[in-house]
């Protein structure tokens, strides 16, 4: 039977996530609207988002944190082109954003120093295999897998190397061990919902002190470039952005960061996420058809909750049957307008991925699990 309730939000798109309970466009100052993003007004409002990420976050005061063009992705790259290439390097990869890390450093970077360690979708490397002598590269929460890292304990705290870490759909949602990492990055449009097209990023005293003593070989292009005269560009971390960005999305995140310190900061929104998880498992628990893509539940992620199809009758179809009727149940949810956006990644395994991140209410996940029962049963049908 179709279900009679639907989700009141029925946005479970992983990128970009849904917007917070009760946001408003209206609810947005157009002040700074037409105004240089250099003038008083404006440059206050992007260090406030710079204090207020750091203070919810709980980044030490001795790590630097800027704005920076191009997303979490723009974030990343300009790490690793400026501060790969002193040491060997070591590579995880569990999902499509860490073997597009890999590439970049073996393809683009050319290094010759690498090693890598890989695993298929829903597992994890071997994470004691890294060297700590070398930098080490990795993302805490594989978006497209639903694998995450467990916590930081692998990472060691005397380490020579650098840690390099994509953390956009786990920061906000999942605990952090800052002293663990030297380069985080992330981008408004995860976990806390914001807008495109702007990243984040934080550096510890080691990464600024490998800055300022190593110069990479090859050219960087102006958006990649951290430093200036051989000393790290102070001004990108006291929110004199590199290219211009949206003013409307900088009062967007503004108004993000503002909601997660009026719920309760940190501690509420990894608990809100960590509902919205426990939500699923549950269902999961009790519904013969489906299992999560990540079968540990130490590594599995509580934002982008991937879901593998094991009923038989499922599985016995070729790989480009199977994404045919994935596909099928997302229209039909689409069509209904109580999902939206949930079908697997592309590289993925033929499945679904519902985000669970500290934006979405967790009576929208209770609501959204009979109409998933309900489309498969309709599909399966046909």
């Amino acid at each position: 039977m179709k279900p009679d309730v639907r989700p009141q939000n029925p946005h479970f798109s992983s990128g970009p996530t849904s917007k917070r309970p009760g946001w408003s466009i209206d609810g947005l100052s157009t002040e700074w609207l037409g105004r240089s993003h250099r003038a008083k007004g404006p440059k206050a409002s992007l260090q406030q988002v710079i204090d207020l990420s750091r203070k919810i976050l709980g980044i030490p005061a001795e790590y630097h944190l800027g704005i920076v063009p191009a997303s979490d992705t723009g974030a990343f790259e300009m790490a690793m082109w400026s501060l790969l290439g002193a040491r060997g390097v070591d590579i995880f990869a569990w999902e499509s954003f860490g073997e597009g890390w890999l590439s970049d450093v073996k393809n683009q970077l050319a290094l010759e120093d690498v090693r890598t360690f890989q695993a298929d979708y829903g597992n994890l490397p071997d994470l004691g295999a890294a060297d700590w002598n070398r930098d080490v590269v990795f993302t805490w929460n594989g978006t497209t897998s639903g694998v995450k890292v467990p916590d930081g304990e692998w990472i060691a705290s005397d380490r020579a190397g650098l840690a390099l870490c994509d953390a956009t759909s786990a920061l906000f949602a999942m605990p952090v061990d800052w002293s663990k990492l030297d380069v985080a990055t992330w981008s408004w449009q995860k976990v806390l919902g914001g807008e495109a097209a702007h990243g984040m990023l934080a550096l510890s005293p080691r990464a600024v002190e490998r800055l300022e003593s190593y110069t990479p070989p090859w050219p960087l292009p102006k958006i990649f470039r951290i430093t200036k005269g051989g000393k790290l560009n102070e001004s990108i971390f006291q929110a004199a952005t590199i290219n211009t960005p949206s003013m409307l999305a900088v009062q967007d995140q503004l108004d993000s960061l503002r909601w997660a310190e009026d719920i309760g900061g940190l501690e509420e929104l990894i608990q809100r996420s960590q509902n919205n998880l426990g939500s699923m498992e549950q269902w999961v628990a009790a519904t013969p058809w489906v299992d999560f893509l990540a079968a540990d539940a130490t590594i599995r992620s509580s934002t982008s909750i991937c879901l593998k199809i094991v009923d038989p009758w499922f599985t016995e179809h070729e790989q480009n049957e199977r994404a045919s009727i994935t596909k099928q149940m997302v229209s039909l949810l689409e069509d209904e307008g109580v999902a939206y956006d949930i079908n697997g990644y592309r590289d993925a395994p033929p499945g679904l991925r519902v985000w669970g991140g500290s934006t979405v209410e967790t009576a929208d996940i209770n609501a959204l699990q009979p109409w998933l029962d309900w489309a498969y049963a309709e599909v399966r049908s046909d």
